[in-house]
């Protein structure tokens, strides 16, 4: 059912390929002024899918099953181009900050394995209001990391991204936890 929701949303998922390329060359800082405002109008699109699909009483299975696919391509899309594709010298994520971006990229698997596990006992895991504030600051993170990229002589873009993320880490493990509570109360 291709309503305008769900149409958001798979452009999403066809926009994540222009992402990479744009964030693929290390010194290309155009390409990451591009890259982010890419990005800006991808979380755009997330937020109205959702809007949309409940103002217009359009939620579908289709819906519900491509949004959190959408949303997990371009998170890991993103970590991984901010970690692999640039030299060490102008690395976005290096060093400790690896460990916050894998937390958060763990997490999305884990909480989607779980998912999948509790569609199986049609246990619905939904979104708690602590995880759309995680989701805030992991869109906020990256999105300053990208921008740090286009704009590398403003350091303060930089570090308000690691900050971010790290924040955004932390409530990766809080949320994740809670989400593995309820899940082991459905496991034998």
């Amino acid at each position: 059912m291709l309503t305008l929701p769900n149409l958001l949303t798979l452009s999403r998922i066809v926009a994540v390929p222009l992402l990479v390329a744009f964030l693929w060359w290390p010194r290309w800082e155009a390409g990451f002024g591009i890259a982010f405002a890419l990005y800006c109008l991808m979380g755009i699109t997330d937020y109205f899918d959702g809007y949309l699909a409940r103002a217009q009483g359009a939620v579908s299975r289709l819906g519900a099953f491509l949004d959190p696919i959408a949303d997990k391509i371009m998170v890991a899309a993103v970590i991984l181009m901010l970690v692999g594709t640039r030299h060490d010298d102008m690395a976005l994520i290096t060093g400790v900050h690896l460990i916050a971006a894998l937390i958060i990229l763990l997490r999305e698997i884990a909480v989607s394995g779980l998912r999948e596990f509790l569609a199986g006992l049609q246990v619905s895991l939904p979104v708690s209001r602590l995880a759309k504030w995680k989701t805030t600051l992991q869109l906020v993170a990256f999105g300053a990391l990208i921008l740090a990229g286009a704009l590398p002589a403003e350091t303060w873009i930089k570090a308000t991204g690691l900050a971010c993320l790290w924040a955004a880490a932390a409530l990766t493990l809080v949320t994740g936890w809670d989400y593995l509570r309820v899940g082991l109360k459905h496991m034998d």
